[in-house]
């Protein structure tokens, strides 16, 4: 893929992680199909039809029970409405996690592609600690990531 598409899908998970209603950190995630085009989107937040004005679920460490994360949300998004992953590339605004990068492996997703921005945001990478274990999976699963920067 092109840097020209890299910054206009990044840009895409950009705005996608605005719609997230975290208090501390909106992730976005946009999932690009084998043939370049646009698919299922994922913002982290609480499940569909699940109360996310209550205070109190928005304090950790009780978030963590409510709040999906983007790349899964995308994900799910796809299993709901019939969209198949195999060979398609992930766009997200952060690292994933472990938990969503055995989704990613999971779904057959091939290829992650990280704002290289995320890495200059402290908090972030202070609360996600290190991202070893990811590393591992997704290299020993084939599963290309690369950080990219958006021209803005």
């Amino acid at each position: 893929m092109s840097g020209k598409w890299d910054t206009r899908y990044l840009k895409l998970a950009r705005e996608v992680a605005t719609w997230s209603k975290d208090r501390s950190t909106q992730v976005g995630a946009v999932i690009i199909l084998e043939d370049n085009t646009p698919g299922p989107y994922g913002f982290n937040g609480f499940p569909r039809a699940v109360d996310d004005d209550a205070d109190e679920r928005h304090a950790r460490p009780l978030k963590y029970d409510w709040t999906e994360h983007a790349e899964r949300n995308a994900i799910f998004h796809a299993a709901r409405v019939g969209v198949r992953l195999s060979g398609a590339s992930i766009y997200v605004t952060h690292f994933p996690c472990s938990d969503c990068s055995r989704a990613i492996i999971q779904s057959g997703i091939k290829e992650i592609v990280v704002d290289a921005k995320s890495k200059e945001d402290p908090d972030f990478a202070e609360r996600w600690g290190e991202i070893q274990t990811q590393e591992v999976m997704l290299k020993e699963a084939s599963v290309r990531w690369r950080f990219a920067i958006v021209n803005d």
